[in-house]
């Protein structure tokens, strides 16, 4: 069986690595100012935060229109595939994976489409779609590739901090936001998606993004050493590098044995966390110990 692997621009891959793998990418809607542009086609990162920074208005996201979806589908149809495995962000904060369940039902004599719930986004998710690539390249068949799949996403972590909490709580993202809107100018809250119903949520309040980050950590090292596997992490930032850079390099030192890299939250997800968000996330290593 043919089986093309799709996911969403908040994966945030670059041009190089969704070509090399064979990854169908679909851009994801993001307005700022009355002006609407495809994440990653019409606008980069570092324009877009130094538009939202000049911004009169609150950026706003929306789904990718189902027909660009459907044109999609059908173009891989027409290509000769014969299923694809469609990735996308958690439906805890969007609706996306339901359109794509919609198409699926309506497309089904034309092309098998397998919706996945990331349960999380950004890069992590990325790694999702980089992995069902790699088996579908081997020759794995659909059911395991999903399996895999979903057992790989199991072993996803994360913990982060916002410098600012304001664009969380108007766009409606993070879902205990009574519990922190009254001390949101005083608070660095550490939030994860790693929860039952994979919401964005805060769950502890720390006074500086000096503790935040020694937190992040305590608790990244406090569940590496509960696994029985190998892990690979990265540190993500939201349009400050140099501060993302500088932890990561800390954590390297700290934990020389596990692969780190560098990675950002784009347009579609910055403009729900702000300028100077910073994650730490952390799955298992699949070059170490394989999916099996």
């Amino acid at each position: 069986m043919k089986i093309a692997v799709v996911t969403d621009s908040t994966a945030y891959l670059s041009p190089e690595e969704a070509a090399a793998n064979n990854i169908h990418v679909v851009p994801i809607p993001v307005t700022l100012d009355g002006q609407t542009y495809r994440e990653g086609v019409d606008i980069s990162t570092s324009d877009f935060y130094e538009k939202m920074a000049n911004s009169s208005s609150f950026p706003s996201t929306s789904q990718t229109p189902i027909g660009q979806l459907m044109e999609v589908y059908q173009g891989l149809a027409d290509d000769g595939y014969e299923a694809v495995i469609s990735i996308h962000l958690t439906r805890a904060i969007t609706g996306y994976l339901d359109t794509v369940e919609q198409l699926a039902e309506q497309m089904k004599d034309i092309i098998k489409i397998v919706p996945i719930d990331s349960h999380l986004t950004v890069k992590m998710m990325g790694y999702l779609a980089l992995e069902a690539a790699k088996l579908a390249n081997e020759g794995d068949d659909l059911d395991d590739i999903v399996k895999k799949v979903k057992e790989y996403r199991d072993t996803f972590n994360n913990v982060f901090v916002v410098d600012d909490l304001q664009n969380l709580v108007r766009g409606g993202r993070l879902s205990n936001a009574s519990a922190f809107v009254g001390s949101i100018l005083k608070i660095k809250p550490l939030l994860t998606m790693h929860t039952p119903t994979h919401a964005i949520e805060a769950f502890e309040k720390v006074r500086s993004m000096k503790k935040a980050k020694l937190r992040c950590e305590q608790i990244f090292d406090e569940d590496i050493a509960k696994l029985d596997y190998p892990v690979r992490a990265m540190v993500i930032h939201a349009d400050v590098p140099e501060e993302g850079q500088k932890w990561l390099d800390k954590l390297q030192e700290d934990h020389p044995d596990i692969s780190f890299e560098l990675s950002y939250f784009g347009p579609v997800i910055g403009a729900h966390l702000g300028k100077g968000a910073l994650a730490l996330a952390w799955m298992q290593d699949t070059t170490k110990k394989p999916l099996a």
